[in-house]
């Protein structure tokens, strides 16, 4: 049986994720199989996390996945590793409903796994005993079975900080990270500067693997085994479609849910991936999947390359289908402003992007599908999110959408999801969880599409 460990916290920003980071790349350096997984809507920490891990990170999110789904993700996922690290988001008992059922907590206790507290030891001494015997004894359901001190000031601050654990508490301390400004990952707007866009992304993370090795111990936390979930359900069936898929993936854009791209090839759909900061034209194929990212941050080479936008604008002008998720939808538009800068981008929809300084909108959302939907077996309600710090402007009068938003924003607080020839552009992040398989209602689409042209 794997080790497995849940990481999480008091509160955001305790630094969990250059933990998990470094215990990903130590545990990597160590020869062992690493799978990471990733608590909530979040598409950054998992591509650090897949890079410090060397294999694919995966989300687990209550909102959108029932508890069956869950657990068979992360038991096909994990079943072939040394060591299943799962970082968490916010705080341990922080959720969206108050009396819990969503929490980190509430996973940990799911999947049967041992948490261990990164506890931001910053200008705290004698107070961290009261602090986690609260979080113990809040809920006794819950094993914490470890605490790592993160951001310790020096020897005599973790001595203070250890004396008070072991004096009124019997958490075990396996680690303490003392404050480095080699641990400081950028930051931006939605959280962390994904490490798609960073150049010096894998000395950071050699970096920290190194400080975590010699500050945590690796060996008691490689002890610490889940026991078996308390349900499961099998595995998908592999079918076989003679479809290919061209999904863009680069610095520019990068925000996809690897189940969903699995989807895609549990399905027999030959995923072929392109640059659009350097292609010329799209590769070969039936259908066109843009997901989300930081176009924002590469508009002049975006806008320089204008024979990609021309190629894209007049293959979903032909008819070629596609599907766009927020960053997506802003590249399709006619144009993006930045810091008063603006830069053209393929314009095949119909209205201008304009970033903003503040969210526009920014977590989980509910929509319904309209009779203006072109998939099939639509799910009559979606759980989906988004995270968008821009707005769409200038939009044609007569644009269709194919879903009412229930809750969030979506494109004007009303509606989301452009529809223009065969294209379906939103700025909702859709995952194929839950009732929502939408990867297989597109792949449907895509062979209707084809099958009617010959």
């Amino acid at each position: 049986m794997p080790s497995s460990i849940y990481l999480s916290a008091a509160h955001k920003s305790s630094g969990k994720t250059v933990v998990s980071l470094g215990l990903c790349a130590a545990f990597k350096a160590q020869s062992l199989k690493v799978v990471a997984f990733k608590k909530g809507p979040d598409y950054i920490d998992p591509l650090w996390l897949t890079q410090a891990s060397g294999n694919a990170c995966y989300n687990l999110d209550f909102y959108n996945m029932t508890n069956d789904e869950i657990i068979q993700l992360y038991e096909n996922q994990s079943a072939n590793s040394d060591i299943a690290i799962i970082e968490g988001n916010k705080g341990l008992y922080d959720g969206m409903s108050v009396a819990g059922g969503d929490a980190n907590a509430d996973m940990a206790k799911l999947l049967n796994t041992s948490v261990i507290l990164v506890i931001d030891a910053n200008g705290i001494t004698r107070g961290i005993a009261p602090l986690l015997m609260g979080y113990q004894t809040f809920d006794v359901n819950v094993n914490i079975a470890g605490v790592i001190l993160n951001k310790v000031a020096g020897e005599r601050h973790e001595s203070k900080l250890i004396q008070a654990i072991e004096y009124y508490t019997d958490i075990p301390v396996v680690g303490a990270v003392r404050r480095s400004k080699d641990l400081v990952i950028d930051e931006r707007h939605l959280g962390l500067v994904p490490a798609n866009e960073s150049t010096h992304s894998q000395t950071f993370i050699n970096g920290v693997a190194k400080i975590v090795a010699d500050q945590v111990d690796l060996s008691k936390i490689l002890s610490f085994h889940n026991k078996p979930p308390l349900t499961n359900t099998p595995a998908s069936i592999t079918t076989s479609v003679n479809l290919t898929i061209a999904v863009a993936k680069d610095q520019a854009f990068g925000f996809y849910y690897q189940d969903d791209l699995d989807a895609f090839q549990s399905l027999g759909v030959n995923i072929v991936y392109f640059d659009t900061l350097k292609a010329a034209e799209l590769p070969k194929c039936d259908g066109l999947f843009i997901g989300g990212g930081f176009p924002e941050m590469q508009l002049e080479a975006l806008s320089a390359n204008q024979a990609l936008l021309d190629n894209i604008k007049l293959a979903i002008q032909q008819g070629l289908p596609t599907y766009a998720e927020c960053g997506g939808l802003m590249y399709l538009s006619r144009k993006i402003t930045y810091q008063e800068k603006s830069h053209k981008m393929v314009g095949v929809i119909q209205a201008d992007t304009i970033m903003t300084p503040k969210p526009i909108g920014r977590g989980y959302v509910q929509l319904t599908p309209n009779n203006e939907h072109p998939w099939n077996k639509v799910a009559p309600t979606i759980y989906a999110h988004e995270f968008h710090y821009s707005k769409l402007e200038n939009i044609n009068p007569k644009t269709r959408y194919a879903y009412k938003v229930l809750r969030g924003v979506g494109v004007d607080n009303k509606q989301d999801g452009i529809l223009i020839h065969n294209l379906l552009a939103t700025y909702t992040h859709l995952r194929s969880v839950g009732n929502n398989h939408w990867v297989i209602q597109f792949v449907n689409f895509i062979k209707e599409k084809k099958t009617a042209r010959g």
